[in-house]
């Protein structure tokens, strides 16, 4: 049977996750006490026909005792030794989206009380949940994130990954906003021509072909593309090879508007010739849809 575990820090998006999983067939549960993960795949293992029970998953969150979320690690181990599949999905902001969120809601902290102030307990449940962040498969910071982007990345990394494939997220950046906290690589293109310099290019991104002619004449943008290519080549199968499922590779540059968006790009169309689930995003422009080949 298959386990996926959903959590992360309250407001980040678990619930959508769940939401997503549970229309793609999964049986889900919200805020399961870690205590009863073994009765429940006990349960389903018993089950002379599986159906639904074969694919489930389950949130959890700092509303679980502190003692069972410390002792996670253990019963995680101890749940891959009875032959199940299981998945750590992880979702994480940044304090001040998170307080945004809160704020925008009005709904109360699971940890916050009279004695403790919303950002304490934002700040303490991140504390609380290490053990699992530090064992997830995917962690995915839904900072900027709407929630039908949030629904596209579940629907399209988790549900369409295919057992035992890789993943691969390729996403631009701009330097001056800071690195995503996501990524398993980060790439640096500041040292390419930048064709923000040419004022007639200011207008256009990374996809418009004014950009992508003006960098594909460039000697120094074939060679960057081909050493990240041949990089990639080489140790991504090592990953995979390490029951690796998904990974993140982050192109960045100043303003994340033409050079790591043209990169991605050119990425994300040679390595789905390699991969079956393959996704380019752009952080930085948000106008343009995550795009995805599954």
């Amino acid at each position: 049977m298959k386990l996926i575990i959903v959590s992360g820090r309250s407001g980040s998006g678990k619930s959508t996750a769940l939401h997503v999983l549970e229309d793609l067939g999964f049986y889900c549960i919200d805020n399961l006490p870690i205590g009863l993960l073994f009765p429940l795949t006990r349960e389903a293992a018993s089950q002379t026909r599986p159906g639904r029970l074969g694919k489930m998953a389950v949130s959890i969150d700092a509303r679980n005792l502190s003692g069972e979320l410390a002792n996670f690690e253990e019963i995680y181990r101890r749940l891959q030794e009875t032959g199940v599949t299981v998945e750590i999905i992880f979702l994480d902001a940044d304090e001040q989206s998170l307080l945004q969120r809160f704020h925008a809601t009005r709904r109360k902290h699971p940890l916050s009380d009279d004695r403790t102030s919303l950002r304490e307990a934002i700040t303490s449940e991140k504390k609380l949940l290490e053990p699992l962040s530090k064992l997830s498969d995917l962690y995915v910071n839904t900072t900027g994130m709407s929630m039908y982007e949030l629904r596209d990345m579940v629907k399209q990394r988790v549900v369409g990954r295919k057992d035992q494939e890789l993943a691969l997220l390729f996403q631009s950046f701009g330097f001056k906003h800071g690195v995503p906290l996501d990524s398993d690589y980060v790439f640096d293109v500041r040292c390419l021509p930048n064709p923000y310099w040419d004022t007639s290019l200011r207008k256009y991104v990374g996809t418009d072909q004014p950009v992508i002619e003006f960098l594909e004449k460039e000697p120094a943008s074939r060679k960057m593309i081909e050493d990240l290519k041949s990089f990639l080549d080489t140790w991504l199968p090592s990953f995979a090879d390490s029951n690796r499922s998904y990974m993140t590779i982050s192109i960045g540059c100043t303003g994340g508007q033409h050079r790591s968006v043209y990169v991605c790009e050119q990425l994300g169309e040679y390595f789905r010739q390699r991969y079956s689930n393959v996704q380019v995003r752009h952080t930085e422009l948000p106008h343009l849809q995550t795009r995805e080949e599954i």
